[in-house]
Formats: structure tokens, C-alpha cells, sequence
């Protein structure tokens, strides 16, 4: 169905630009940027600062990042775009129709093709509902599935987009690239000591594991600190109801490991974890969240201020 919505925004593009709607203005010599999700256009903007840049996000607040449909005003603004800049994966397929008609002039930006080698596949690890089923043995680690997008979670892999994406706005604007250069090493600076930072906090903590009663997009942050994790679904299930079994096996875990809090992301349906507690002994568990940056940034939130608040979560929730 979305496929069908974005080929039909496609032609709807296409008619727009033969038109003359949609075309570059040649008097206009503001750099534009159109980037999908809140981390891209945050990095974007640290690197710009005060920079007049014209800078889109397309990604509404409080919209899921995997229920996301682009509009034809979105694709119209990516066509009149200097750069546009995405993640990949699954969720962003519609971006390879989008760029079927795409002015040539855009330059395209895949942060999972930045990274490369770095991508990590999804993994169903014990005890976590497989919506996929393919053939293996529930419960067991599996590499099966589709890369895991939620790159953004590890401060490693933030550095190496920053990197990326200023030498994209070096190349298009070299009258300022002393000062993005300036501005990136700066910004990296302070994910290198924030990455030192969970460090500190993981290597100090009584224990190294967490569940989660919910989707779990952490992958990226969990293998960077060498911490394990049992959830309920992969980062990118569309489920919303946990089996028995599931429900009962993270109970199980919460008890035996001692656990005081259970995990879940952002937003406000946390039943799952709330029957997760019911069936465990104390049933006193406290609900901690950790923003995965999918959708419902506040006003003044930054990347670098939702990963510090994330910080201080997770070492209640390892402590």
C-alpha cells in the first residue's frame, strides 16, 4: 500500500516539476538540506550552527518513524533540495521511488551506507516474540532479519555521520567549510566524552543486563558498552500484544537477576510492562524509559540532551 502512495506521489512530483511548480529558484543561493528523522536534522544543525541555511525536517513530531508516508509537499521539497539526507533500511523504501524522478542536482545522502560494515542486523534473542517465524528455533539468537536502522542509538556511530554529513556541506558550500569544520570537531568532541561518560556508568554498575517491555531499537547502544538485553520485540515490530509465554519468561528474568526497574521507549501504552511486573514476585518493579528518538521530541530537545537523559536512565537501570 505505501509503495503504491509513494509511486503516485512520484507522478504527482513529476507533473509538478514539468509544471514549473517545483523548480529551483536560480536567484536563490540559500543552501537547502531536507533530512527524515530528528538525530539527521540535529547533526545538520550543530555542524551549521548560525549558518543561514534553509534546514526541513520531514519526520512531523509525535509521527512513528516506521509509520511514516511521505506527503506530496515532502517530496516536492526533497526535489527542490541541494541534499537530502536519510537513514535506509526497511522503513525508508520509499525513498528508492522518490528518487526515480529526483532532480539530478540533488546530492543523496544514506547514513547506513556511510556506515557500512557498522549496520547490524535485528537479532531475535531468548525469550522475544519472532513475528517473522522463519524456520529456526524460538527464543534462539538469529541474524535473519532486516538491518536494524536505529543507527543513531550509538554515539559511535553519530560520529562517523557527523563526519559524513559535514564533508557533504564542505563540499556544496566551501565558502564556510572552516567553520563546519570547526563546529563538527567540536560536536564530536562532546559525543567522544559522553561516549566515555556511559562508559564510566556501565563499568561501574552491579549488574549489566535490562529487559524491556516493548519494541527494543537499542541494539546499537547495548553492543557498544557490552551490555546484554531480553525484550518483547525486535525495534521495528509492528506487534503490540505479547504472548504468554513471552510475558511470563521476562517476569522470570526480572526475579531471577534482582532487577528493580523494567524499560520500555517513549510514549504512553506501557501495558506490557505493566503485566510483566504483575507476574513477577515483588511486582514492584519501577517502569523506566529510554527515548529511542522515533517520534515526540519536545521543544528544546537535542540529540546530545536525549542521549544525556538516556544516560542517567540507564544507570538507574543497572544499579
Amino acid at each position: 500500500m505505501k509503495k503504491i502512495i509513494v509511486l503516485l506521489l512520484g507522478a504527482l512530483m513529476v507533473l509538478s516539476v514539468l509544471s514549473g511548480c517545483d523548480k529551483k529558484n536560480d536567484n536563490d543561493n540559500k543552501l537547502k538540506v531536507v533530512t527524515t528523522t530528528f538525530p539527521i536534522y540535529d547533526w545538520v544543525k550543530e555542524i551549521l550552527k548560525d549558518e543561514d541555511v534553509d534546514v526541513s525536517l520531514l519526520q512531523d513530531n509525535g509521527v512513528d518513524l516506521h509509520s511514516y508516508e511521505p506527503t506530496v509537499d515532502d517530496i516536492a521539497k526533497i526535489n527542490n533540495a541541494d541534499v537530502f539526507m536519510y537513514v535506509g533500511g526497511e522503513s525508508d523504501e520509499w525513498v528508492e521511488d522518490a528518487l526515480k524522478n529526483l532532480d539530478k542536482n540533488v546530492k543523496v545522502i544514506n547514513l547506513m551506507e556511510v556506515l557500512g560494515e557498522d549496520v547490524k542486523n535485528e537479532e531475535i534473542v531468548e525469550g522475544m516474540e519472532d513475528e517473522h517465524e522463519s524456520g529456526h528455533e524460538h527464543g534462539l539468537e538469529s541474524d535473519g532479519h532486516e538491518s536494524d536502522k536505529h543507527i543513531w542509538l550509538s554515539l559511535r556511530n553519530a560520529k562517523k555521520c557527523v563526519e559524513a554529513i559535514k564533508d557533504v556541506l564542505c563540499e556544496l558550500d566551501p565558502t564556510n567549510m572552516d567553520r563546519y569544520k570547526k563546529n563538527a570537531e567540536e560536536y564530536i568532541e562532546k559525543l567522544e566524552l559522553l561516549d566515555q561518560k556511559y562508559m564510566e556508568v556501565v563499568s561501574n554498575s552491579k549488574n549489566n543486563t535490562l529487559v524491556f517491555g516493548d519494541r527494543f531499537p537499542f541494539r546499537y547502544l547495548v553492543d557498544d558498552y557490552n551490555l546484554n538485553y531480553y525484550a518483547a520485540f525486535v525495534g521495528c515490530s509492528t506487534e503490540s500484544e505479547a504472548s504468554f509465554n513471552t510475558i511470563t519468561f521476562l517476569a522470570k528474568k526480572l526475579d531471577e537477576l534482582g532487577l528493580t526497574s523494567i524499560l520500555t521507549i517513549e510514549g504512553n501504552n506501557h501495558k506490557i510492562a505493566e503485566t510483566i511486573i504483575k507476574n513477577t514476585v515483588n511486582k514492584n518493579q519501577e517502569i523506566l524509559t529510554l527515548n529511542s528518538m522515533q517520534g515526540g521530541i519536545l521543544e528544546g530537545d537535542t540529540y546530545l540532551l536525549i542521549m544525556e537523559n538516556n544516560l542517567e536512565v540507564l544507570k538507574k537501570a543497572l544499579n
